[in-house]
Order: C-alpha cells, then structure tokens, then sequence
C-alpha cells in the first residue's frame, strides 16, 4: 500500500485508445484544482505525435502539458518520463526526460529498453507522490493487450506502482460499449481486475434513458458501478494523436463553403498539428487537411505543417505531386506557410550529413525561401517569444519590404526541431527576432512566403486575426474586428468548462469513497 504521506493516485484507463482517457484526466485535474488540492498529471509512457514544451526545454507529451495547465501546475518531465514520437514505420524517438535519448524499431524498444525505462518512470512518480496530495495517472491504449502484457508499464504496472484506484473509460460513439468493458475485465488477471472500481460510458448521444437498461445489467453482472455517462461534447481542447486528425471539429469543409479556404498538407508524419487549432476558430475560415494534389484546390492559404522526418515528408510531397501544385499556387500570387519542418521543405536545400532523417544525402528543396537547411543529432526544444519584423508576412504585396525593424507586439511559441537553417538575408527578411537575440524564420521578398521554427504562431490571435483580415482585404472582404479573446483566457474557459460538465455527470460520492476521502477537503486537510 501507499504510505499516507504519499499522494492518493487515480488512473484512468480506456477500453482502447481515443475513447477520452487524456480530455477526462484534464476535467478531473481542474475539478480537483478548483477545489484546492494540489493535484498533478502522471503519464509514464507515451506515444504521440503532439508535444510539449516544459519551461526548462524538456519535451513531454502535449496531453501532459495541457493536464498541467488544468491543474494550474508548471508541467515537468516527471509527469511524462518516457515519450514515444513515431518518425518511420515501427521506429520511434525516444525521449527520456525530455531528452532524445534514440531512435529504436519497436522490437528493439521492447525487448530491450522496456527494462531501463520501468525504474525511470517509477522514480518519476515517486517524485510527484511526495510533492502533491493527489495524482491522475492516464494509462495507454487498452490495458488488456494480451500479446504486450509484459512489457506494458504504461497500465497496470503503474497502478500497482501507485496503489492507484481505476476507472475504465468506454467510448460508446464506436458501438459494443458493453462487449468491450466486458471483454477488457475478461482479459485481466484477477489482481488487475480487482483494481477497476468504476466506469465511465463517454461520447454518448441521444436519450439516456434508453442507456438504463445496459447500465443495470452491466453493474450487476460486474459489482461495479457505473460513475458517469457523459453527453458527448466538443471542447476546444487540444488533441494528442493522429485518431484525433481523423475527426477533427467533425467536419470537412468544402471548397467555396467559407470565405477563407486554407489548406493544411497532411503529411504522413505529421506532428504537432495543434498548432492548427486557431484557424478553426476564425470566422469565415474553413481549414481542410489535404493528402494529394487533387484534392487541393485553389486555397487562399496552403500550410505545410511540422513533421518527424522531414526528408521522408518531403519526398512523398514529390510523389504525390503536392510540390508542384504548391509552386503553382504561389506563382498565381498566393501565400504558403511552412511551419518547422515545413520550413525547412520551403527552402533550397536540404542536408543530412549524419543520417538523421534516414539514410543521408543532400536535397533539393521547394527553393521558395532562400534557406538551407542542416539536420544534426542535437534537438532543440525550448519555449520562447520575440517580436513580429515590420514589413512582415501581413503586409501587403504592393508594399516597401525593406529595412524591416521590430515590432512592439511579442509572439510567444516553441521550437522542436533537429535542422539548423540558414537564412541569406540578401535575398529575404527573418520573421521574429527572439529575446535571447537569434532571428527565427524567413519571409520571401514579395511577402507571399513564410517559415518559421515557431509551433503555436496561431495561438498568438492578434496575428491570426491579421493573416485573416489580409487575405479577406486582397479578395474584396471587409476586416473583421481586431478584438479577439486571446488564448490564456480560452484556455481556461475551456478547462472550467469541462471540469463543469464532467462533474455534473459523475457521482462524486462514489469517486469520493474510491478516493477514500468523504470530500475533497480530506485530500487538502489529511
């Protein structure tokens, strides 16, 4: 057992992945936080293609770093020790404390590093057990994976490790609800099952009522109760993996359905597509993800976004003949972003001396930005901020381009990437200057062009609000206000919203006697 000095640990697990185990972990870290205890995220391994930041440049999994925030905690590598990003087929980077530690196909990951990485995450916990009264722990996937059982320290390891209560999350929008609750405890060894102490039943739709049958026939044939049924809600907060992609915002705009028709290049390996997020939510503004040049179209905006391997992405661009129907895109005067990886696409040329991005060589690239670009082991991640140039990408095309001088407006975002870019400033302009002193980025001489190292520019909404305004103004368009929410307060909004809407459903008493407390107030006084 937990000694009582220890924090109190809750784990959500999920009948499989993508049922809501990372959106319910971030509503029980604000609940608990409204209330005043000192509660944290815990992760110990995970695979995903979004991540996150800490203040100190450690990388973690963006769910992590979002459950901080709802916590109202600094994010650390603790809560998130192990993390997976995909960069080929079944070979991943391994970050280890927000460090890159490798890159290892999956059975060499299994076979081998599983055994370093268990103690690893098991003193990350025991770290966050000491300094917090309550721990979320989220597992991965589905616990009853029989054939990776043992070699899984993302589930049941760690809930034993945390003398952690369970509650297995079910997504009934998939259908057989019921089959894959009772189909999960069937699959667990007695001592796993016994730690499961309640479900959720999430995504639903429609009458509830008609749910109550299966409700009593599921805790009945269990002895475990049903905590929450919760309406399905669509909550602006940031996805992790690429399931996620598949149905983003639950729609797929069509050309000519808004004003504004910005396309975002679905890279296989794309990464950190959150940073899309805010084009969402601009008025007008429809963003499609497109796979092949047909399905392109004639967008006002074209976006490539961030990758795991550049040199990869980049060549399926040249199969798909997604390069050449960018470069006819710009040349009909419109505007193309590249976003890190991206960025790097953009330029002239590409270098992979070490073998980084796979096998090595030298590559031509887009050649709309007069950058070059090396890959080196050494990543950088690191949070940062700097100041817009002015003239910049939001300037109009007609426009004087030279002598650009900073701005007074600060842009705040984060860099993860391996390539180092060099900018000829002969024949174009840096985006930002940052506060440590480097210029990040590149804007081309007829201001159509833009690449930056900056994952989350959108989320700047000022600026966001003024690429919109620019292109609504060049198609005949009236501005729309430059009054904008930004986004610390949406994202507390959105926090307390689904704290608010997860508790309406969920029997806190039941969750309270799980916990082993009769209120919060036993966490925070005990």
């Amino acid at each position: 057992m937990t000694p009582s000095s220890q924090a109190r640990a809750l784990m959500i697990q999920g009948t499989a992945s993508d049922v809501g185990k990372s959106l319910i972990c971030t509503a029980l870290c604000r609940m608990f936080a409204n209330k005043g205890v000192r509660v944290a995220p815990f992760k110990s391994q995970n695979m995903a293609l979004n991540s996150y930041v800490t203040q100190d440049g450690g990388e973690i999994g963006r769910a992590q770093g979002v459950q901080a925030e709802a916590c109202r905690v600094v994010a650390t590598t603790d809560m998130n020790p192990i993390l997976l990003k995909p960069k080929q087929d079944m070979v991943a980077e391994i970050i280890v404390h927000g460090r890159r530690h490798a890159d290892l196909d999956a059975k060499e990951y299994r076979e081998t590093y599983v055994k370093e990485a268990l103690p690893i995450a098991h003193e990350a916990l025991l770290r966050l057990q000491n300094e917090y009264d309550l721990l979320i722990l989220e597992g991965a996937g589905s616990p009853a994976e029989v054939n990776l059982r043992d070699r899984d320290i993302a589930n049941m390891r760690m809930a034993h490790l945390a003398d952690a209560s369970v509650i297995l999350v079910a997504d009934i929008e998939r259908g057989g609800v019921f089959a894959s609750i009772i189909g999960t405890l069937e699959l667990l060894p007695e001592d796993e099952r016994q730690r499961i102490k309640g479900f959720i039943i999430n995504k639903f739709r429609g009458r509830r009522d008609l749910l109550d049958d299966g409700v009593q026939w599921l805790e009945e044939r269990t002895g475990i109760p049903v905590l929450a049924v919760l309406p399905y809600m669509n909550v602006d907060i940031e996805a992790e993996d690429s399931l996620a992609l598949s149905a983003l915002r639950l729609k797929r705009p069509r050309q000519g359905e808004f004003a504004i028709d910005i396309a975002v290049i679905r890279l296989p390996r794309i990464s950190n597509f959150t940073d899309f997020d805010p084009l969402f939510d601009e008025p007008d503004a429809g963003v499609r993800y497109v796979s092949n040049a047909r399905e392109l179209g004639q967008p006002d905006l074209i976006i490539i976004p961030g990758t795991k391997n550049t040199v990869e992405d980049y060549l399926w661009l040249q199969q798909t003949g997604l390069d050449q129907a960018i470069l006819c895109h710009h040349e009909k005067g419109k505007r193309v972003i590249g976003i890190c990886g991206g960025y790097q696409m953009l330029g002239t040329h590409l270098y992979d001396p070490h073998a980084v991005e796979g096998t090595g060589g030298e590559y031509a690239g887009l050649g709309l930005l007069p950058v070059e670009t090396v890959f080196n082991p050494t990543k950088r991640t690191v949070q940062i901020a700097g100041r817009l140039y002015q003239p910049s990408f939001l300037t109009p095309a007609d426009q004087d381009f030279e002598a650009p001088t900073p701005t007074e407006s600060t842009l705040t975002g984060y860099e993860i990437h391996l390539g180092v870019s060099t900018l000829d400033r002969t024949q174009a302009k840096p985006f930002v200057l940052l506060e440590d002193g480097r210029e990040d980025g590149a804007i081309s001489a007829d201001g159509r062009v833009l690449g930056t190292y900056l994952h989350g520019i959108f989320h700047n909404r000022h600026l966001t609000r003024q690429l919109t305004n620019q292109i609504r103004v060049e198609k005949g368009l009236q501005p729309l206000s430059d009054e904008v929410v930004p986004e610390s307060v949406r994202r507390e909004e959105a926090y307390n919203m689904l704290a608010r809407h997860v508790e309406e459903h969920l029997d806190m008493d039941k969750l309270y006697q799980i916990l082993g407390m009769p209120t919060a107030s036993a966490v925070i006084n005990r």
